[in-house]
């Protein structure tokens, strides 16, 4: 139970920041993406089931929390997550790059994906507007934001673990 407080504390901070104090630097409305580096981060550390189960579960609570377009954000967090959770095994989880470029890949594959299901539907699709006004912006925030989140799952994952 212990182990859940402490997650969910994490979460809801990240949460409460991206919503609240995060908007004040936004850039045209575009900002981090703190739930999604949360479950990069997690995939790293705890491997694909689990980063699946973590993108989930981040991806409803956003889905839920933002009036949007129901289970965009939660495919597009679990395929992070399952995708990022592979190489678990295969990669020094305290590396300075490894956020980082988690980051700029995932944010550029959300994009995409995102993209692609808003073109299905319909929406009109400017890629070169979209690319400097959403994409980019997007990418320089996550980038920014990647190594302080992985740093902070790093310690509650280390907490939780000397507490078992």
């Amino acid at each position: 139970m212990r182990t859940f407080l402490y997650w969910l504390a994490l979460v809801v901070t990240a949460y409460v920041v991206q919503t609240s104090f995060l908007p004040l630097i936004f850039y045209r409305g575009i900002g981090p993406d703190l739930l999604l580096l949360i479950t990069i981060s997690f995939a790293f550390l705890k491997g694909r089931r689990l980063g699946c189960f973590m993108g989930f579960l981040l991806g409803l609570f956003k889905d839920l929390a933002s009036g949007g377009f129901l289970g965009m954000n939660t495919f597009a967090n679990m395929m992070m997550g399952y995708c990022c959770g592979i190489f678990s095994n295969r990669v020094l989880r305290d590396s300075f790059i490894l956020p980082i470029a988690a980051a700029w890949m995932s944010t550029i594959s959300v994009f995409c994906l995102f993209e692609i299901i808003f073109l299905l539907l319909g929406y009109g699709f400017f890629p070169l507007a979209h690319i400097k006004y959403k994409l980019l912006p997007m990418l320089c925030y996550n980038i920014v934001f990647a190594w302080p989140v992985h740093v902070m799952v790093h310690k509650v994952d280390k907490r939780v673990s000397e507490k078992k």
